[in-house]
């Protein structure tokens, strides 16, 4: 038994010591994050990194500021009101044709789980993206991935941005009584809303990147999602602190790599479910594929999602960016290491 005592008070001095180190190595305990929809299925790993204490463990003390959509998550990394961004990768390259070096530090998304429904009214004469002329369509918000990729899609049908109205619904419920009061005529949005849409029977999806061939069939490859992004000056001032956000990053991706989606559903906040438990668990299955396994964004993902926004955004035609500089990757490099 006393043998059992020191034991245990041996391990408990080592854990004391483990979460001094910690606080000794971040020069940054407490952050902003700012994220744009974080109720949605493309910024689950933020959630579960929250839910499971994984910032705590990493000895950070992380404020989550929710906004409406990318864009308004990057204006606040650009002002200077938070540190960093949980958010879409193609930010990153077109910050850096504007001279601005804000840098992905790890993938959470390989697939971008955006999907474009039709309105059940509307279905019935849709046939292609040119069909897209002339809609009004929901997004998360205008200038954020969710618009990017509708706008990407009018571009394969030789439609011009200017030729559908984008209208800012946001990500959650507001977004499903957007298409259920008829406002909009589509929808470039995440799950779990268009799950439940599609249940419904509120929409046709006309485009599904949630998993690799639906990915493959939209893009030709891979196009990364979701990322954690930084100012590069904030990596050089705080580079421990943005390894502890790697390493808590990384470890969900581990965890949500095994976990069923019941297991997905158990840990979350109930708020998640848009009232149905089961919808919920139906949306993290159409969506787990599309979780990164590695934190590694390919050379070849990062060529396609370029190459998507070179398809409608003129700003970025004559702009030289270079692609390696909007990943830094030696974080993900050593939280695996570690593991």
């Amino acid at each position: 038994m006393k043998m059992a005592k020191a034991v245990i008070a041996v391990f408990a001095l080592a854990l004391s010591l483990s979460g001094t180190a910690h606080a000794q190595a971040v020069e940054k305990k407490q952050l902003t994050l700012a994220v744009g929809g974080k109720t949605a299925l493309y910024y689950l790993p933020l959630t579960i990194c929250e839910r499971l204490g994984y910032f705590k463990e990493q000895g950070l003390d992380v404020t989550i500021n929710d906004f409406r959509g990318g864009a308004q998550s990057l204006q606040a990394l650009v002002g200077g009101s938070v540190d960093v961004v949980t958010g879409a990768y193609e930010h990153t390259i077109r910050m850096q044709a504007k001279g601005q070096d804000i840098r992905a530090v790890i993938e959470l998304g390989r697939f971008p789980g955006i999907v474009v429904g039709v309105r059940k009214e509307k279905a019935a004469s849709y046939k292609s993206e040119a069909d897209l002329k002339g809609m009004n369509i929901g997004v998360s918000a205008p200038g954020s991935s969710t618009n990017f990729f509708v706008m990407y899609l009018m571009s394969k049908a030789g439609l011009k941005p200017t030729d559908a109205s984008y209208i800012g619904v946001g990500i959650g419920p507001s977004a499903v009584a957007a298409i259920k009061k008829g406002e909009i005529d589509a929808l470039s949005n995440l799950d779990p809303m268009i799950t439940k849409l599609e249940q419904d029977g509120d929409i046709k999806v006309v485009a599904d990147s949630r998993s690799e061939e639906g990915t493959r069939a939209i893009f030709g490859g891979s196009n990364p999602a979701a990322v954690m992004y930084v100012k590069q000056d904030f990596i050089d001032k705080n580079p421990a602190t943005v390894q502890a956000l790697v390493n808590a990053f990384y470890k969900t991706l581990q965890w949500l790599d095994k976990a069923t989606p019941e297991e997905i559903a158990a840990t979350v906040p109930e708020d998640y479910f848009l009232g149905d438990k089961a919808l919920y668990v139906a949306a993290v299955k159409a969506n787990k594929p599309a979780y990164s396994r590695t934190g590694v964004i390919p050379p070849a993902g990062m060529k396609s999602a370029a190459d998507m926004l070179l398809a409608f955004d003129d700003e970025l035609k004559n702009a030289k960016v270079d692609l390696a500089k909007t990943f830094d990757g030696r974080f993900v490099a050593k939280a695996a290491a570690a593991n």
